[in-house]
């Protein structure tokens, strides 16, 4: 492996570890408003719903694929399944869809 790529493999883990060390050296998990940790639990949910959408409107050529997949998904996670069981149900109601159209 040559020089430049252990200086961009070091340079790619420095910057990944900064990130997450401060908010642990300087902050005071007791000293963050309420407010602020309502704010932050949602963070990971919205995170994943800004990757997820994208991907539900272009999984397929016709649009509805995707939309029917994502409402088969998101009626069977709130049913409280496991999330093997939510991405199965969207990959068998696509099969079907794909069958019968």
């Amino acid at each position: 492996m040559s020089m430049n790529m252990m200086f961009v493999i070091a340079g790619m883990a420095l910057v990944t570890y900064i990130p997450r060390m401060l908010p642990l050296v300087f902050l005071d998990i007791e000293r963050i408003p309420t407010w602020v940790q309502a704010i932050l639990r949602n963070v990971p949910y919205a995170a994943l719903g800004a990757l997820i959408f994208p991907g539900i409107l272009t999984v397929h050529e016709n649009i509805w694929y995707g939309i029917i997949g994502g409402i088969t998904a998101v009626i069977v996670a709130y049913l409280g399944a496991n999330l093997i069981i939510v991405v199965m149900s969207s990959i068998v109601m696509l099969m079907l869809l794909s069958v019968f159209v």
